[in-house]
């Protein structure tokens, strides 16, 4: 069981780093290697197709966990789902009413899920462990 799930989590690890490496190339590649739009939109529907392939390893990492690793993970995932929703609003409310000085970035809110997750698993992991 152990050995299945850090095959897993390899798998999601490389998934993960494909699709990072395939957002990149759409953002820096568009503007610095190439100035096709037809280029931009194969590597965007390249990106989607690898972000898929993520998604799918994630659900794979979770249904191959044990009860206590799903727990985890679905408790982790729906604070840090509750939280970008409540925090995202907020902050594009923020940009409209012009409260701040500069356009809101779908790359804080990204940021700021992706450290949400990260604590919300390392907290619940120290709780339930």
């Amino acid at each position: 069981m152990k050995s299945k799930l850090i095959e897993s989590r390899y798998r999601l690890a490389k998934w993960s780093v494909a699709w990072v490496l395939t957002t990149a190339l759409v953002t820096f590649g568009s503007q610095f290697l190439w100035e096709s739009q037809i280029i931009t939109v194969l590597t965007i529907i390249l990106s989607l197709a690898v972000g898929v392939g993520m998604v799918m390893a994630n659900r794979n990492f979770v249904n191959e966990g044990d009860e206590l690793q799903r727990k985890i993970q679905l408790e982790s995932m729906g604070l840090t789902l509750g939280l970008s929703v409540v925090v995202g609003i907020a902050y594009a409310q923020l940009d409209t009413t012009d409260l701040i000085g500069q356009d809101a970035e779908i790359s804080f809110l990204v940021l700021f899920m992706g450290l949400i997750y990260i604590l919300c698993v390392y907290f619940n992991a120290r709780k339930y462990s």
